[in-house]
């Protein structure tokens, strides 16, 4: 059983998410850059992460975990380090202004690295890696993430979903940009099925005993995601072990809540009674590439690169390499003048958002 999806323009979509970050108290310039890098996702074709978790981010807000003024500021550093105290804002304004601080200290000694405590769910990796290609940088992200997946022999829910993303600049080539979560499937991805009303693949979750499933509700009744690989034959360790990493380099180094005591997106759950840090944690790099070799001979081999790859041969039935970053650009493309495609009940989560605070889609 299908559900309708709807055709919204991306103006319709960016106004009103200000508009409801505005009514939540975000100062103007925080309340744009929130919908912005909100909607990004959505014109990106991650649709699990853009206004479909805007009432989420609404929800997080009334229940007091959302600081829509927050005092984000720097409380330990280095020339080329610093970790962030988001002071419990939103991951959307945290994350940006965190990437920025890595690509400034970047263009001063070459390199820079962040680590943010007490921050919220920052939307798509890809958009604050992407940060750094304007500046003929790679750029790096990650997030840890509400503990919803169980580590590979395990029942137990203990690590997120723990995105990575990697931007790289190259020539007169779209630039490379890898943009993946750490599990077989993002739990978002897990929400859009429940809204279709369809089954989720067997490899994506287990049951509450450790057993494959295909019911893509499983999580609420006990179940777990499964790292990427699904299971120890497809490799699952090595999904677990992406997964860690990231954890460790977001809240452990940090100073935010890892592993099981990550805090939950969703407002219904509670807080971890025995924290262990403050908030969600998040992880970014900026390297310039000129502090490795002349940037133009770099981005001249990357598009050697990616035209190689790009022109390598296909199994049969398939047309082309898809180079990362290659499917969200075109999605992108067709988007801005298409219109985003928004499933029946988001948007009615979205008039939902809209009676709280008198708003219109």
């Amino acid at each position: 059983m299908s559900t309708a999806i709807n055709l919204v323009s991306f103006e319709k979509l960016f106004s009103f998410s200000k508009s409801v970050f505005l009514s939540m108290g975000c100062p103007e310039e925080d309340a744009e850059l929130a919908a912005k890098v909100l909607l990004s996702a959505d014109l990106r074709g991650v649709d699990s992460h853009g206004v479909a978790r805007l009432i989420g981010y609404v929800r997080l807000w009334e229940a007091g975990r959302i600081n829509p003024t927050p005092n984000i500021k720097v409380i330990h550093e280095t020339p080329s380090t610093a970790t962030i105290d988001g002071d419990a804002g939103l991951g959307l304004v945290v994350a940006p202004k965190a990437m920025q601080i890595a690509i400034d200290k970047s263009e001063n000694v070459g390199s820079g690295w962040v680590s943010v405590k007490n921050s919220n769910h920052y939307g798509i990796a890809g958009y604050h890696a992407m940060m750094a290609l304007e500046h003929d940088m790679i750029g790096l992200s990650m997030t840890n993430a509400s503990p919803l997946v169980s580590p590979t022999f395990s029942k137990e829910r203990l690590l997120g979903t723990n995105p990575i993303a990697m931007a790289i600049p190259a020539g007169e080539e779209p630039a490379f940009v890898a943009d993946f979560a750490t599990t077989t499937a993002a739990n978002g991805k897990l929400e859009i099925l429940q809204r279709k009303q369809e089954d989720a693949p067997i490899g994506w979750v287990q049951d509450k005993d450790g057993a494959p499933s295909s019911n893509a509700a499983a999580l609420k009744s006990g179940g777990a995601l499964l790292p990427l690989g699904s299971d120890r034959v497809r490799s699952s360790h090595k999904g677990f072990c992406l997964g860690s990493m990231v954890d460790i380099l977001s809240a452990v180094l940090s100073g935010a809540g890892y592993g099981p005591w990550a805090p939950p997106f969703v407002s219904f759950l509670p807080l971890p009674e025995d924290p262990v840090g403050e908030g969600l944690g998040h992880f970014f790099g900026a390297m310039r590439v000129d502090a490795f070799r002349p940037k133009e001979d770099f981005k001249s081999h990357m598009d050697n690169w990616i035209k190689r790859f790009k022109t390598a041969e296909t199994v049969e039935g398939q047309e082309r390499v898809l180079i990362p970053g290659t499917p969200e650009r075109e999605i992108e493309h067709s988007r801005k003048t298409e219109g985003i495609p928004v499933l029946t009940p988001v948007i009615k989560d979205l008039e939902e958002v809209g009676k709280k605070f008198s708003l219109t889609l």
